[in-house]
């Protein structure tokens, strides 16, 4: 279980300073637009590994007119005085303000993906809306994040895929290119590769396995990687894969000069969700049953890190009311309650939180600050 006992916010985004204690495990958080409710989630998402629920850019976290930032939080077992506590920090290097440092109880960390050990959270955004109708990109960087919640290690095997494929597309533009670097660079793609996909068909089998999800009040999804290198995993062994993958990417080099591209690779792979009892696929459902359909696996989700790690998550639910109708909203909070962890929602409207009044605690954002009350 992840509860926040304290957050401190020093010149994040529209708060100068921000000191708030959290007095129940569930928050509502509600207010109009632009006045930081988002602020306040993202925040808590940057104490996990990768770049938050936003996927910002170190610039854009400092308050405007500050030149660094910092995110600290007490995350504990059990919330009150009664959990243990673990203080947590996240901000811009003094010495180098591009790059973030994290620390846990005042020591530094060497190694970033070490933070994973103490704390996880996931969320669900508004601009996951879009899943259903952006491209490839859009639901491969969807999926990427729910494994890097499970797999620190894996934004590097994708950065180093995606590292090795820029090199060997430069390498190709060149007159007479060095076959043996050629050769070197797919090896390491094919490698990467290899591993990065091993990870998301890994997390696909772990939500399509969930059957508390027939339970939770929403459809539980089916999902599929759409991935040839996937489909040779299933019954092949890694080392194969790596090979047929290099010979792969060293026969097509004449039609990835001219394209400019790379016709196989791990960039290559889609996601595909339908619905698991009808089998009606996402893209051909109502905006509503997608954003059920979105809710019900970041619930899975939450229970695989539970299992997984021995801990929920803290879940960060931005805006998950909207295109939910009123029985998908109630199942949504009993769902919440189950999950026995720290929940923080935010809204516009505060009376579509109504039946969580004697349950959770109410604040509002206001100029840097927050109100509290029902």
């Amino acid at each position: 279980m992840a509860f926040v006992n304290r957050l401190v916010l020093t010149d994040f985004r529209n708060y100068r300073h921000l000191s708030w204690r959290p007095q129940r495990a569930v928050t509502v958080i509600t207010g109009p637009n632009g006045s930081g409710k988002t602020n306040l989630l993202e925040a808590l998402s940057l104490l996990a590994p990768g770049r938050g629920l936003r996927g910002a850019r170190m610039d854009e976290l400092p308050r405007h007119g500050a030149a660094l930032w910092g995110v600290a939080a007490d995350v504990a077992d059990l919330p009150g005085p009664d959990g243990l506590p673990v203080s947590l920090a996240t901000g811009a290097d003094p010495l180098r303000p591009e790059r973030r440092t994290f620390r846990v109880d005042g020591q530094t960390l060497r190694n970033r993906d070490g933070i994973s050990g103490y704390f996880a959270a996931v969320w669900l955004t508004p601009q996951m809306d879009r899943l259903f109708q952006e491209g490839a990109a859009g639901r491969r960087r969807f999926l990427d994040r729910l494994v890097l919640a499970l797999e620190p290690g894996h934004a590097r095997e994708v950065a180093a895929h995606d590292r090795a494929m820029l090199q060997r597309g430069r390498v190709l533009a060149q007159y007479g290119a060095d076959p043996h670097w050629l050769a070197a660079l797919e090896r390491t793609m094919a490698r990467h590769a290899v591993a990065a996909t091993a990870a998301r068909a890994d997390m696909v089998a772990r939500l399509n396995a969930d059957g508390q999800a027939l339970l939770d009040g929403f459809p539980a999804a089916r999902l599929a990687l759409d991935c040839v290198i996937a489909r040779r995993l299933a019954h092949e062994p890694a080392l194969a894969v790596e090979d047929w993958l290099a010979e792969c990417l060293a026969g097509t080099r004449a039609v990835d000069r001219q394209r400019g591209g790379s016709r196989f690779g791990a960039h290559r792979a889609d996601l595909h969700m339908a619905d698991r009892l009808t089998d009606r696929p996402a893209g051909q459902s109502s905006t509503g049953q997608q954003k059920a359909l979105l809710v019900g696996i970041i619930l899975s989700h939450a229970r695989i890190l539970t299992a997984c790690r021995g801990q929920a998550p803290l879940l960060l639910l931005d805006e998950p009311l909207v295109h939910l109708d009123a029985a998908r909203r109630d199942a949504l909070f009993h769902a919440m309650g189950r999950m026995r962890t720290g929940v923080m929602l935010t809204g516009t409207d505060r009376e579509q939180f109504d039946p969580l009044r004697q349950s959770a605690e109410f604040v509002t954002p206001g100029e840097g600050n927050l109100a509290h009350g029902a």
